[in-house]
């Protein structure tokens, strides 16, 4: 009789238990598909390259090499020191620009001040305006021009540091500009590009800060990395 029993828990007992093992795997990942589905649209990334080379043994191979913004230090309109730390696990968006601008950077700047009301319960979100002229623009300056936008603290930066530094961020950091140069005395950028970095410090898109258009797509991209990330740690590739 005990023997029988035993059968019968084998029959029944374990494949039941199986069944709601697999059962529950199947559920998770059901709500995870569900709950975090794959975003109607994953956004490029930019200023990754192929490389030519040899491995180890003298063959010829192509590395890839995904560009990340690299490590930078900067002074902000408080006098702090900014760097990639502040913005780890944020999206930002780049831009480069000068107090004493009469022409796009108010505009641009305006565009900052409308997409940052946008977002405004979304600390997850900065941005990182790099002054182009850091011989005229002071701290005390950048805190005047950051008052005047209204610029919220710990949201919206405005940098200072080396000339040399923030034009080689904004030519080969950011690809912000295709402008050459060295940035010496007589080197001059003037881009109204506003960058797209998500937290993985990858570029993943370029918009004209002067077209309310293309403000609005960026502040739709933003929401669509958002979506990215949850889809990503739910296990997305």
């Amino acid at each position: 009789m005990e023997k029988e029993q035993q059968d019968q828990w084998r029959k029944w007992v374990i494949p039941a238990g199986i069944f709601l093992v697999l059962s529950s795997l199947i559920g998770i990942g059901v709500y995870q598909a569900y709950y975090n589905p794959k975003p109607a649209r994953i956004l490029e990334t930019y200023g990754n390259q192929e490389i030519d080379t040899v491995d180890e043994k003298g063959n010829n191979v192509v590395v890839n090499r995904i560009h990340h913004v690299p490590d930078f230090s900067f002074i902000d309109q408080n006098g702090k020191t900014i760097t990639q730390a502040n913005t780890e696990g944020k999206t930002y968006v780049a831009d480069f620009f000068f107090t004493t601008c009469q022409s796009i950077c108010p505009v641009m700047s305006k565009s900052i001040m409308k997409l940052s009301s946008r977002l405004a319960n979304d600390p997850d979100v900065l941005f990182l305006s790099h002054t182009v002229d850091p011989e005229t623009d002071s701290v005390p300056q950048l805190l005047a021009y950051s008052k005047a936008h209204q610029a919220k603290e710990g949201r919206w930066y405005f940098l200072t540091g080396p000339k040399k530094h923030l034009y080689d961020m904004a030519r080969y950091g950011y690809f912000s500009t295709a402008t050459e140069g060295d940035g010496g005395q007589e080197d001059f950028i003037h881009t109204q590009n506003f960058v797209l970095v998500d937290k993985y410090r990858q570029i993943r898109g370029f918009y004209d800060g002067t077209d309310s258009l293309e403000m609005d797509k960026l502040y739709k991209d933003i929401l669509l990395l958002k979506e990215e990330y949850a889809w990503r740690d739910s296990g997305g590739k």
